[in-house]
Order: C-alpha cells, then sequence, then structure tokens
C-alpha cells in the first residue's frame, strides 16, 4: 500500500472484469505516494484467494515471490488451475466463490522448502510503486518535461507479459531470473554416472 499508513481509496462497484476468470469485480483504486504512480486491483477476491496471491502484483502472500517460483518449490502441492473455456470458468469461479470459506487450498499448509524460506521478500519494496515508463520520452517525443506523471528513462530488457501468465506461473521473466540466481548459488550439477568422482578445476 506504500510507506503511508492514511491511504484514501477509491471504491467502484463491479467497475472492471477480472484479469483471470474476466467476471466484473469491485476495483480499489489509492495512491502509495505522493511521487507514486495510481495503483488499483486487477484481479477479483476468488481468483487471489485461491491462489494465495496479492489482487494488484500477483505476488504470493506468504513469500512475496512469483508464482512460478513458489510453485517450483511446492510440486507435491495440488495446484488449482481454472479452465480455459469461457463456460467452465464461468461455473468454476461461482463454484469456488461459494465455497471460498471451506475450501482446502494447498498454500499454506505445506511444510515449506528451506531454498523458499531463503527467497522469501520480508522487506517492503516501495520501488513497484514508481510511475510506468513514459513512451512518449522512449520515442524522442515527450514535451511534458517535468510535469510528465511517467517516469522518464529508456527501458531496459523490458519482456511483456499478461496478467495470466504471471497468474498461472509461465514465462515470468521475474522468476526465470530469481530461479537462474538459485541454480548458481547450487555450484555444478552433479554428473549422472555415480562412479565418476573426479573434479577437473581449470
Amino acid at each position: 500500500l506504500g510507506e503511508n499508513p492514511y491511504v484514501r481509496m477509491m471504491k467502484s462497484y463491479f467497475n472492471k472484469e477480472c484479469k483471470i476468470c474476466f467476471r466484473p469485480f469491485t476495483v480499489f483504486r489509492w495512491r502509495p505516494g505522493s511521487k507514486a504512480r495510481y495503483k488499483k486491483t486487477e484481479i477479483c477476491q476468488t481468483c487471489a484467494k485461491t491462489k494465495n496471491v496479492c489482487q494488484t502484483c500477483l505476488l504470493d502472500l506468504e513469500y512475496g515471490l512469483p508464482v512460478e517460483v513458489r510453485d517450483k518449490f511446492m510440486e507435491k502441492a495440488p495446484k488449482l488451475q481454472p479452465p480455459k473455456d469461457e463456460v467452465n470458468r464461468n461455473l468454476w469461479a461461482f463454484e469456488m466463490n461459494k465455497n471460498i470459506e471451506t475450501l482446502d487450498l494447498p498454500y499454506g499448509k505445506e511444510t515449506p522448502d528451506e531454498v523458499l524460506k531463503k527467497l522469501a521478500r520480508k522487506d517492503e519494496n516501495y520501488s513497484r510503486n514508481e510511475p510506468h515508463l513514459c513512451s512518449f520520452f522512449a520515442k524522442g517525443v515527450c514535451n511534458r518535461g517535468k510535469a510528465c506523471p511517467y517516469k522518464h528513462e529508456l527501458p531496459h530488457n523490458h519482456v511483456p507479459q499478461t496478467f495470466e501468465e504471471r497468474y498461472e506461473g509461465v514465462n515470468d521473466p521475474v522468476a526465470e531470473r530469481i530461479l537462474n540466481k538459485v541454480q548458481e548459488n547450487q555450484g555444478p550439477t552433479p554428473p549422472e554416472d555415480k562412479t565418476n568422482t573426479t573434479l577437473y578445476i581449470g
């Protein structure tokens, strides 16, 4: 929500459709700080609760990690995936919403992986509240100057990603960077041949 403990929120009843189940839901919109951009909820409460993620950033509520990273280290836990077609997806969302309080969800009940506990983000990251990059500045045609509400920086390796991909944990560049860092810290992969016990450092 930002560093300011006093936040004024705007509540719009059934103002937008959920980015996952495409049903209308109540949207909350607020500004975390004077230099921050306006943020709003992107998915409905039902979809957020079934995956235990934030309605705005779609990060795991317990660890603060992308869904792809969390599910990577919770492979034994059953996963809840919404159907792809519209009719079944609406029925799925209706049944989930009806039984959301009594639903046996896998998240938060499994014994957390040691790697997952080390990767958990406990510190607040206010950089996510910064304004988006100005597309006009990237093209060299922004004439607003300091009055522009967007950030005047050039994009660095920006990879477009949909909310559905982030929710399902696929094609997530942030998760890919975290998993690559974990792989590097684990050291070399042991050989398949167990009789090979020689390590060459050249």
